[in-house]
Order: structure tokens, then C-alpha cells, then sequence
């Protein structure tokens, strides 16, 4: 790629890697949500958890498009063995995402006699997609290779991933509900809390072993000294949030939001260290963004078009928090 456009490549992956921050985070809490679902059978407790992200839930997958649009159109090759790769996740993920969306809108909608079976269907699409997105994310990390120990290892991320999407969405469910509910919501993030913790640190330690590469970027000097506040800022946070979350019930309802945005720093920080061990890189350990990046002539004429949209959905999502905002209210579809 020629000078002048040299930081294109480097935009675009920016832009890659925030929209996938933000999904995973808003489309993590309402995932969360049906993840939790079950744990509850009074059915009145589980039409105000499937309130709480009424107004947000298929707003927040906007930003998966936008990730994985960015990827086709700014890296083209990479997309193509990206998702080679991860086919079958891929479709598993799909298939949860499309299960959760048609089991949302019919539930409410469904006689009385067949809601069980949405509410089935909802936590079902919940947790294949949150357990296809683990998988992937694991994979990824071992550098697309399906080997015995790549395999074991996606499966751990599978399920911590799965666990840290209920802890945020234990985070949402005490941020916007009262009583009972938030009660739950309290033991329910503590329980998730220990199986994310296992995730992060399994994580951290199998990057840099997997990719000598990554591990000369964190380990040697002064990387490593210039490093340190990540480890050392999620140790707080998960310490602030074991705290908070012991004491919660005692500080009362003001300190409500203090679970759901540690998490919410806990897994930037997390995206924060991932993104640092794999850049330049998009593909681990065999292409870089500068390598799989379109023509330059194509990225301006994308970069255009990202100026325009990426602000409207910015604009969109900040209003509709805005204006949902505070505790849950009656959902209604009249």
C-alpha cells in the first residue's frame, strides 16, 4: 500500500476492533440475560428481565454487522479465511442469534399453553451464541488451528465468555430492577464472577504461549513495565466487584450501577490487552491488516461512508439508553 494511504489499513482496524468492543459488551448484557433466564421460574420475575433490554436487544447486534461488514469490505482476504476457518461456529452462532430473535417477539405474543417453549427457545439461542462466540474467540487466539489443545482451550473459553456475558447481565438486571429480582440478580453475578476471572487469566496466559511473537511484545523491556496498569487495573476490578457485589444489599439501591460498569471496564480492559497481543495481525501469526487491507482506492470511498453511518448509529444507540434510561418500567407492545 503506498504512503499515502499507509494509515487506512490501521483506521479500518480501529474501527474493526470498536465495534466489536461495544457489541460485546451491549449485546453481552442482553445475552446475559437469557443466559440467567432459567434460573428463575416465577414467571412474572422473568417478563422483567425480558423488559429490561426490551428497547435495546436487536439495536445492540447492529454493531456485530458492523464488525463483521467492516471485515468483508476493508479486509477481504481475511474475512474469507476468517470465516473459513470458524464455519461451523459461525452457523452456530447464527442460528442462536435468529432463535433468540423469533423466541423474543413470539413469547410475547404466544398463548399461554406454548410460552414455555419460547422461554426454552430464548435461553437456547441465548447460550449457543454465547458459547459459539467463546469457541471462536479461543480458536482465534490459537491461531485458527483445530488441534486437541486448540480444541480444549475453546471449549474453556466457550464457557468463561458464556459466564462473564451472565455476569454483565447480572450487572444490567441490578442496575434496572428493584426487590427481589435485583436480589437474585446480586448472588447470580456472584457465582459468574469466579468462572470470568478463570476465563481472563487463562486467556492472558495462553496468548502469550501460544505466539512467541506476543509474548516478546508483553515480556520484554520496558513493554513490560509500560504494561502493567492492565493486569494491575483488572485486579482492582475484580476486587472492587467482589466487594461491591458482597455489600451491595447493605448500601442500598444508590450504588446500583457500580456492578454493571466494572464489568463493562473489565472486559475493555480484557479487548484493550487482546487487541495489543494480535495488532497487526488479523489473521494470527499469518496476516496483517496492511497485508489483507482492499485497494486504497476502496478504503477512501468506505472510509466516506463510515464517516456518515458510524455516527447515526452512535447517535441512535446513546438516545436510546438515553431515553430508556432508570429503572424498568412496564413493557408494552400496544
Amino acid at each position: 500500500m503506498s504512503g499515502d494511504f499507509a494509515f487506512l489499513p490501521f483506521i479500518f482496524a480501529s474501527l474493526m476492533g470498536l465495534s466489536i468492543l461495544i457489541y460485546v459488551v451491549l449485546d453481552g448484557f442482553d445475552l446475559g440475560i437469557g443466559i440467567l433466564f432459567p434460573l428463575t421460574k416465577d414467571k412474572m420475575q422473568q417478563d422483567q428481565m425480558i423488559a429490561t433490554i426490551g428497547p435495546f436487544w436487536d439495536a445492540n447486534e447492529t454493531w456485530l454487522v458492523l464488525a463483521v461488514g467492516l471485515l468483508l469490505v476493508a479486509f477481504p482476504v481475511a474475512h474469507g479465511i476468517i470465516l473459513s476457518a470458524l464455519y461451523l461456529p459461525v452457523f452456530v452462532l447464527l442460528f442462536g442469534l435468529i432463535l433468540r430473535g423469533v423466541s423474543f417477539e413470539f413469547r410475547a405474543k404466544a398463548d399461554i399453553r406454548h410460552k414455555a417453549r419460547w422461554d426454552f427457545a430464548f435461553f437456547a439461542g441465548s447460550l449457543m451464541a454465547s458459547l459459539a462466540q467463546g469457541f471462536m474467540l479461543g480458536i482465534y487466539i490459537m491461531g485458527l488451528q483445530f488441534t486437541a489443545v486448540a480444541i480444549v482451550f475453546a471449549c474453556l473459553t466457550a464457557l468463561c465468555l458464556t459466564s462473564g456475558y451472565a455476569l454483565i447481565g447480572a450487572g444490567w438486571l441490578i442496575l434496572k430492577t428493584e426487590n427481589d429480582l435485583q436480589t437474585q440478580a446480586i448472588d447470580w453475578a456472584r457465582k459468574a464472577l469466579w468462572l470470568s476471572l478463570i476465563g481472563m487469566v487463562a486467556v492472558s496466559v495462553a496468548s502469550p504461549l501460544a505466539d512467541p511473537r506476543i509474548f516478546e511484545k508483553w515480556f520484554s523491556v520496558p513493554e513490560i513495565i509500560l504494561l502493567a496498569p492492565l493486569p494491575i487495573l483488572s485486579f482492582i476490578c475484580f476486587a472492587a466487584l467482589w466487594i461491591v457485589l458482597r455489600r451491595l444489599p447493605k448500601w442500598g439501591d444508590s450504588f446500583s450501577w457500580l456492578p454493571f460498569n466494572l464489568t463493562m471496564a473489565l472486559f475493555a480492559l480484557a479487548y484493550i490487552g487482546l487487541a495489543y497481543s494480535f495488532y497487526p495481525y488479523v489473521v494470527p501469526g499469518q496476516m496483517t491488516v496492511y497485508e489483507a487491507a482492499a485497494a486504497p482506492e476502496s478504503l477512501v470511498i468506505i472510509l466516506i461512508g463510515a464517516v456518515f453511518v458510524l455516527p447515526m448509529i452512535l447517535g441512535y444507540t446513546a438516545l436510546s439508553y438515553y431515553i430508556f434510561r432508570g429503572k424498568l418500567t412496564e413493557l408494552r407492545y400496544d
